[in-house]
């Protein structure tokens, strides 16, 4: 390869890489796995210990056994009989996913709904505005027209509108 496509190549990725985007989706990617964090956290400290006031004190410990009772090797922690499905995890997946889903729509997507909408209110109130002053200056300027015709075309049989001027009578 040639040093000129190197350095193109290079170029190419320096310019992809200082684009906006990629630079807004990397800080996107780091507050998401923090904000995870946060979420799992609540699960597990507030959630999980809601639904263990109801039962177990781990969601995700809450199990069914297919193919009759499961019985677990206490060696190992495997079931050695019957088929475990671990709902309880899935159950936390899910709560947490509500969780997050909600925080974002009401923290980050409602208000910023808010706030376009009002931006494209003001924005309209203000085109609204100039396009009556544009209104107003054609309607003053169609009234000057119609004097200006008015007046030259003046009383019949007379000057069209002239003054006469001192010692001049009509």
């Amino acid at each position: 390869m040639s040093e000129k496509k190197k350095v193109n190549l290079l170029d190419g990725f320096k310019a992809f890489l200082l684009r906006g985007n990629v630079i807004d989706l990397a800080i996107a990617v780091v507050i998401g796995a923090a904000f995870t964090n946060v979420v799992n956290a609540i699960v597990r400290g507030v959630i999980n210990p809601l639904v263990g006031a109801f039962g177990t004190k781990d969601l995700e410990s809450y199990s069914s056994c297919l193919k009759g009772p499961c019985v677990t090797d206490p060696r190992t922690g495997e079931v050695s009989e019957g088929i475990r499905i671990l709902w309880g995890s899935v159950l936390s997946a899910a709560l947490s996913f509500v969780i997050t889903a909600a925080v974002v729509y009401f923290l980050m997507v409602l208000p910023m709904a808010k706030y376009l909408a009002r931006r494209a209110a003001m924005q309209a109130a203000k085109e609204g505005v100039q396009e009556t002053l544009e209104v107003s200056e054609l309607e003053v300027l169609k009234e000057i027209r119609d004097t200006l015709v008015a007046q030259r075309s003046g009383p019949a049989g007379g000057m069209r509108g002239e003054d006469p001027g001192p010692g001049r009578q009509e």
